[in-house]
């Protein structure tokens, strides 16, 4: 029995290591199966980034020339006054893919190649649409140089007319304007005594100013509402200016001016009298002063006086 067991033992050692062989085997196997898997699935990959660099590349090249053909479609329609709204959108979307540096997929490859036949299509269409443009306009410019002759003429005539109707409206304009057929200006002292006018006003009597503006009868004005404004120079050539006695600015020629005193006064083609006052509230400085009457927006005339 002893002797039984003693053969058996050796036995059962050896077909372990078998078994332990036969395993490792496999495990070689397997993985030497997995790395040759591994290397084949690597290639497919890489081929396939190869693949499709190349067409990436190739579609740039198709993105160049497409949009090179649409801006000269678009450059020749403006010519010939069409409506490139919708090239100028699709040339937009053109240039904003040329510009995106992804890699593209191959699904992504595939419907950017399909959007660039269908501009294909569009560019021929449009070509149709330059050529029959180019027709009508043919026709039309054969058209114009039979009238260009009668069209002269008919353009220099309209030019004489204008420049016969820009005289009238400026003569209207002019005599329209309200003229100053008389002013009259005298000191007022303190006790609201009228000084004489036409002389020297005394500083120490002066309170205020009376202006009498006359302006002329004119049936080509417009009857209706105006705005006089009178304007008081001191010595210094400064306006006499006083917001709280009436004073402001208005726009003449462009420019602000101030003006002393203001009067609106409503105009009937008839002869036409405005009284002005103007009380300073402080001495008035001894010289000459000088007084300038507008119109809304026109210099109707000028005096003087002088105080000393």
């Amino acid at each position: 029995m002893d002797q039984q067991l003693k053969n058996q033992a050796p036995q059962k050692s050896e077909q372990g290591k078998n078994l332990i062989l036969v395993v490792l085997v496999l495990l070689v196997l397997i993985s030497g199966a997995k790395l040759y898997l591994d290397h084949l699935e690597k290639s497919k990959q890489t081929e396939e980034i190869i693949v499709l660099t190349e067409e990436n590349n190739a579609l740039s090249t198709r993105l160049d020339s497409v949009e090179t053909q649409l801006e000269l479609r678009i450059q020749e329609l403006e010519k010939l006054g069409a409506n490139v709204t919708e090239l100028r959108f699709l040339q937009d979307q053109l240039i904003q893919e040329k510009k995106s540096n992804t890699q593209r997929s191959a699904r992504e490859i595939a419907a950017l190649n399909q959007r660039i036949n269908d501009l294909s299509t569009l560019l021929v269409q449009k070509d149709k649409e330059i050529n029959e443009l180019q027709a009508r306009y043919q026709a039309l410019s054969s058209e114009n140089e039979t009238l260009k002759s009668t069209q002269s003429e008919m353009e220099k005539e309209v030019a004489e007319i204008n420049i016969q109707k820009q005289e009238l409206a400026t003569k209207v304009a002019e005599a329209s304007k309200l003229k100053l057929s008389g002013i009259r200006i005298s000191g007022v002292n303190a006790r609201g005594k009228e000084l004489a006018a036409g002389k020297a006003f005394k500083n120490k009597q002066l309170k205020g100013i009376q202006v009498v503006a006359k302006l002329g009868e004119n049936t080509v004005a417009e009857k209706g509402s105006r705005t006089a404004y009178l304007q008081v120079l001191g010595p210094n050539k400064l306006p006499l200016f006083d917001l709280a006695k009436g004073s402001g600015n208005f726009n003449w020629s462009g420019k602000e001016e101030f003006y002393t005193v203001k009067q609106e006064f409503w105009f009937d083609t008839n002869e036409q009298t405005l009284v002005f006052f103007y009380e300073k509230g402080s001495p008035y400085p001894v010289g000459t002063y000088e007084i300038k009457l507008y119109v809304d927006k026109h210099y109707v005339g000028s005096s003087s006086f002088v105080i000393d």
